[in-house]
């Protein structure tokens, strides 16, 4: 039987123990960054995976959109769609990647918004340029009416 004995001198595990944590704050960093580089994106092909993202948003809603239109993103912005755009970096979408596309919007009205259940006034907009989600809003048709963004916060 053969046995060897390697004696390590306390600088060099320090060393490598200093390594090891670089390399993993190194991996958190990068993989942190990929992930605000490339946030998700949601695949909205047809109406059933519109009807789970907004079931996963929290939200119920009519069983079928009650109105899709086409509209032209701009390629100024001007003072409201920089602000709606705010909105939308606060979601992890950005409507500046998609200056001068043509998006559909659909229409949705919610059941669930807390303190108007019973009235057709809070309506969810789902904007999709090539079957992409690339941004959205809920809010009142009401004349002092409300936005905010897709996710239900009632329960946070």
């Amino acid at each position: 039987m053969f046995i060897k004995t390697i004696k390590v001198k306390r600088p060099n595990l320090l060393a490598a123990a200093l390594l090891v944590v670089i390399v993993c704050l190194l991996a958190v960093v990068a993989f942190t960054a990929f992930k605000f580089a490339h946030p998700t994106r949601y695949k909205m092909e047809n109406e059933q995976q519109r009807q789970e993202f907004l079931k996963d948003m929290g939200w119920e809603v009519s069983p079928e959109f009650d109105e899709c239109k086409q509209i032209l993103i701009p390629e100024e912005f001007n003072e409201v769609y920089t602000s709606y755009n705010d909105l939308q970096k606060q979601q992890g979408f950005d409507l500046s990647d998609h200056k001068g596309k043509s998006c559909d919007i659909y229409t949705y009205k919610v059941k669930n918004y807390k303190d108007h259940e019973d009235t057709d006034d809070v309506v969810c907009h789902l904007m999709i340029c090539d079957n992409v989600l690339v941004g959205g809003d809920v809010c009142s048709t009401e004349l002092d009416g409300f936005m905010q963004g897709l996710k239900n916060t009632a329960d946070d």
